[in-house]
């Protein structure tokens, strides 16, 4: 899992310039949740990057999210983003 979560920070590094990333699995806070699903993760990102902070929030979320679109189809159930 930890690998998972290493895979996500090295890939959007990849492709974003990024000062600064935290990638957190936040799916124990979600389990009681109707759709949980234990093999897929809720993840939480937060982002220092002057190159998103130049956008609007929604195009740095389109960046991300197109970034993750294989992983967001095969094994993450949610995305929470915050940009600083």
């Amino acid at each position: 899992m930890e690998n998972f979560l290493k895979i996500i920070e090295d890939k959007l590094k990849k492709n974003i310039k990024i000062e600064k990333i935290l990638v957190l699995d936040n799916s124990n806070k979600h389990k009681k949740h109707k759709f949980f699903d234990k093999d897929k993760f809720h993840i939480g990102l937060e982002i220092e990057s002057n190159f998103l902070k130049t956008k609007n929030r929604i195009e740095s979320q389109r960046i991300i999210m197109n970034i993750l679109k294989e992983e967001l189809k095969e094994k993450i159930h949610a995305l929470e983003i915050i940009i600083k």
